[in-house]
């Protein structure tokens, strides 16, 4: 008899302690709950292996890279609605110690792991990153590690994803049915204006990607560009880019650490999309750094995601899926407590505009763009590492969208001791 999806189903909702709102298609053709929306296809027993072994979102994880578990129908719809049971249960929710003392919580635990079928667990999906050691100390060799995993995956991947213009970070959006190319370029400018780019400045970009923002600086504002990045694939891809342009007597790419940048004063600095690399415990030294590099008077224009503050901050964790294998490492704060230590290594802070909305539209265009050009994508890379990007750009655009997390550009001055700022009286004008 065909009847796994309606097992699944029911022992499912034995262990969550709720309704599974979504319908189950099971690896014996069965299938069962809601008839209408998406559907979550378990394309063999194995994930099921996989979350006895890891339960909860690492073990779905694995199940979702390795192609044991998929999504038919509408993707952002199914992590909406399935949202509540992975993301959202919040400190109501039992733990696993709380659980296993129920009697039919592990009657349950036991009736799936028969249905699971033999032992032993399988291996994690080679995409995973492999953990050694304490995690998160952000030094200069773990750093250039994670930045490798994540930004090394191939500048095609990347083209596919991401368009012309080659913007890995929020775009700025006058309408969400404008493009991304012209959202993109609206966002360079917008940073631009804030910096009050003059033609002869020189502007280090930290974390500069593929260049965009130094050519967009360099070219409509006449500044000399520093681009420091980590990655020498993008370094390379930069480089290119800046050779094209013509602008290689303005603009320097360096595959440098931000802490080893020695020949300051720069008049201004932007950081975009970098921070939340930088990581707790480093970010009043990554502060202290950046103030040191600008002269006196100059601007820091740090564009950066913020998560939401927790009642107990020591509880925070990092989301289990993006430690492993998105962005090894990287750490997200409430947006008061980067104002608080940018304040604290010395910067004056001057403005802050929270833009979360225009990251979900940006993300969902990025979804958009990858799933338009899903065989190249994977012949690029990986059928796991195209898995992996689907699923983090949809689940972000759904967190942003939510609230759960949100994305700011915070403008700060290193002000001169005669507290003279530079601003105009009626600043948001933004020149």
């Amino acid at each position: 008899m065909q009847d796994a999806a309606l097992r699944l189903r029911n022992l499912a909702e034995q262990l969550i302690g709720a309704r599974l709102p979504v319908r189950i298609r099971a690896w014996d053709g069965s299938e069962a709950g809601p008839p209408d929306g998406p559907t979550l296809v378990v394309r063999h027993r194995r994930a099921l292996r996989r979350l006895l072994w890891k339960p909860g979102e690492l073990g779905l994880a694995r199940a979702w890279v390795s192609g044991d578990i998929d999504v038919d129908g509408d993707l952002y719809e199914a992590l909406g609605l399935m949202s509540s049971l992975i993301w959202d249960r919040g400190e109501d929710a039992r733990t696993l110690r709380q659980a296993l003392r129920d009697p039919e919580f592990r009657a349950a635990a036991r009736s799936l792991a028969t249905l699971a079928g033999p032992y032993p667990p399988p291996p994690p999906p080679r995409e995973e990153t492999r953990r050694t050691g304490r995690l998160h100390l952000h030094t200069k060799r773990t750093d250039r590690r994670a930045i490798s995993h994540h930004y090394d995956v191939g500048n095609d991947f990347y083209s596919l994803v991401l368009g012309p213009s080659m913007v890995y970070s929020c775009a700025y959006w006058d309408s969400p049915d404008g493009t991304l190319e012209d959202a993109q370029r609206d966002k360079l400018d917008l940073i631009s204006r804030k910096l009050d780019l003059k033609p002869g400045m020189r502007l280090l970009d930290v974390g500069c990607g593929w260049g965009s923002m130094a050519i967009h600086a360099a070219r409509e504002y006449g500044v000399r560009v520093v681009g420091v990045t980590l990655s020498h694939e993008q370094a390379a891809f930069a480089r290119k880019r800046v050779a094209e342009e013509g602008l290689t007597d303005r603009v320097e790419i360096r595959v440098q650490d931000y802490r080893d940048v020695a020949d300051g004063p720069y008049d201004a600095i932007s950081s975009i999309g970098m921070a939340e690399h930088v990581g707790s415990a480093r970010y009043l030294e990554y502060a202290q750094d950046l103030h040191a590099l600008l002269k006196p008077g100059g601007r820091l224009l740090n564009h950066q995601i913020a998560r939401r503050p927790q009642r107990d901050e020591e509880a925070y964790h990092v989301d289990e899926f993006i430690d492993a294998y998105v962005f090894p490492d990287g750490e997200l704060a409430p947006v008061g407590t980067t104002v608080g230590l940018l304040e604290q290594a010395g910067f004056e802070v001057r403005d802050v505009e929270a833009i979360r909305e225009h990251y979900a539209l940006t993300l969902r265009r990025w979804v958009a763009n990858l799933e338009k050009h899903w065989a190249q994508a994977v012949r690029l890379t990986s059928p796991g590492r195209a898995r992996i990007w689907r699923l983090y750009m949809a689940a972000s655009a759904l967190s942003f969208e939510r609230n759960r997390i949100g994305v700011n550009q915070v403008l700060a001055i290193r002000t001169p001791d005669g507290g003279g700022s530079g601003m105009a009286l009626r600043a948001r004008v933004w020149g």
